[in-house]
């Protein structure tokens, strides 16, 4: 891991705590990529509850309940996917937040409509999610490093921004 992810992830660290909050992730093709990230900091299973690496459809629709007809119909490498990982996530895991990433990371199974590179990274709440799309193709292990630390410096944001939330509620 380098610099930049640890120092994302010992902010995600403290946050979390001060919050007395915990998060999950649903990951594919990362793979658990992110999981490791979050827990790189000792102390960690004071917010860290789990991860699901849901390679595969099944997985997705089965065990944290993405819709069969958006990945029929959108594919598992779209926005609504990464969303509906994350309230799955959440609600499997009974995590406060979740952490999700879906996309072809290569050398194969991209399409024409969708190419390798393509990964969509979602994180939040059941009730808020933030997202983002990753496109650029720089071989697999470059893509996968990108993708999470994305989905870190992501999650960091909204961090950031849920205790003004709270306090004006």
């Amino acid at each position: 891991m380098d610099f930049e992810s640890k120092v994302i992830s010992r902010e995600v660290s403290q946050l979390l705590w001060e919050m007395e909050k915990t998060v999950g992730t649903a990951e594919s093709c990362t793979g658990g990529r992110i999981a490791e990230a979050l827990i790189s900091v000792p102390g960690a299973s004071k917010y860290f509850k789990g991860g699901v690496v849901c390679y595969v459809d099944e997985i997705k629709e089965r065990l944290l309940g993405v819709d069969a007809q958006v990945l029929e119909e959108q594919t598992a490498v779209c926005e609504e996917v990464a969303r509906q990982l994350v309230k799955g996530a959440c609600k499997v895991l009974n995590t406060d937040y979740a952490i999700s990433a879906t996309g072809f990371a290569g050398p194969t199974g991209g399409t024409k409509d969708i190419p390798i590179g393509t990964i969509w990274l979602a994180c939040g709440s059941p009730e808020k999610q933030l997202t983002l799309k990753v496109e650029e193709d720089h071989g697999r292990d470059i893509n996968l490093a990108i993708a999470t630390n994305k989905a870190m410096q992501m999650f960091l944001e909204f961090l950031k921004e849920e205790p003004l939330d709270k306090a004006e509620s």
